[in-house]
């Protein structure tokens, strides 16, 4: 018998990436799932592509996920605080941002209502916390955004090769971000053929990524593309010294990632994009100086619904239990 999983809140887009991811998993068996709405459901008739998964969907309580070894909370922000503390035994790792955030005055103003404490932060690449999410049993797993974001500026601040202050970050996600719950600006009919911008200014991942990375202030505009998932993070910094080229930037990208099974500093000439980071826990990073500006830009290209959720959920859960980083996991997208 392998580890036992249960998955709470199973019916959305990245419930249902945890579901595909673990049923690939050779250590994971998948015991339970469950969902508020649509409990009682066939699992295969909430997400068709999970043909195969005889499983039905339970209600969300503690006690239908109490018997198992770990449990992926993957419920709506501030929904996971109050499950989470029911919970005794499990491991636990919720992709919500009920648990990021070390300051509860950003909580209340970015989220709402009280907050419920920190867990350890769940992106392995940050320097020293890998070995904390293996030493930790309730880990919060990171935002899509802030994933994109923090992997292209983390090192540019932690290396000294950019001013923490004026951080600039425009970054396209696909419609799948938004979550699975109708509604009418997500319509094919409003989405195709257009981008749009949201949250302009106010992003509730701000906060974050200035806690993961350090940075002083950030402007952050976040774009609604007509794709169903993916995001594209262009990222600008001011240098430190007028003498800092694409190269030097590029270096430090591949000090700080270059044994990085998922993280990869695209060769020269060659810039990310969404489509080939489908379907993979990859993100994909390229650098340049603007050479109007001077300032340093690095773009990155993720999988939402991957390593901006599921699939950095699992790499996460993997440390916990001592198993091969990448068990279960690819750094391959999936083309055309």
């Amino acid at each position: 018998m392998g580890i036992q999983v249960a998955v709470a809140g199973a019916s959305g887009y990245a419930g249902g990436e945890l579901l595909r991811l673990i049923a690939g998993h050779s250590e994971f068996e998948l015991v339970c799932a469950t969902a508020h709405s649509q409990a009682g459901q066939p699992l295969s008739r909430v997400h068709p592509h999970l043909v195969g998964l005889d499983l039905t969907l339970s209600a969300t309580t503690a006690d239908a996920v109490a018997e198992a070894d770990l449990v992926f909370v993957a419920l709506p922000h501030g929904e996971s605080a109050a499950l989470a503390a029911q919970i005794d035994g499990p491991k636990v790792v919720d992709l919500g941002a009920d648990f990021r955030l070390r300051d509860a005055e950003l909580w209340q103003r970015h989220y709402g209502g009280d907050h419920a404490g920190t867990w350890t932060y769940g992106l392995p690449e940050l320097p020293g916390q890998r070995r904390r999410i293996a030493g930790s049993a309730r880990v919060a797993a990171t935002g899509c955004y802030a994933v994109a974001t923090t992997l292209a500026l983390a090192p540019l601040l932690m290396s000294g090769l950019a001013q923490p202050e004026d951080v600039v970050v425009v970054a396209a996600s696909g419609t799948s971000g938004a979550g699975k719950s109708p509604k009418a600006h997500l319509l094919g009919s409003e989405v195709m053929g257009d981008l749009s911008p949201y949250k302009v200014g106010q992003h509730q991942h701000v906060p974050e990524i200035k806690q993961a990375t350090g940075a002083k202030t950030m402007s952050f505009t976040p774009v609604l593309a007509p794709m169903p998932r993916g995001i594209l993070a262009t990222v600008t910094a001011i240098p430190t010294s007028c003498d800092i080229t694409a190269g030097v930037v590029r270096e430090v990208l591949v000090d700080a990632y270059g044994d990085e099974p998922f993280v990869h500093v695209l060769p020269e000439g060659q810039w990310p994009h969404t489509a080939a980071t489908l379907g993979s826990n990859s993100a994909h990073l390229q650098a340049a100086v603007d050479v109007d500006s001077g300032r340093i830009i690095v773009v990155s290209a993720i999988d939402n619904l991957g390593k901006g959720a599921a699939g950095q959920a699992v790499q996460c859960a993997n440390l916990m239990f001592g198993l091969p980083e990448t068990s279960g996991l690819s750094a391959f997208g999936v083309a055309p």
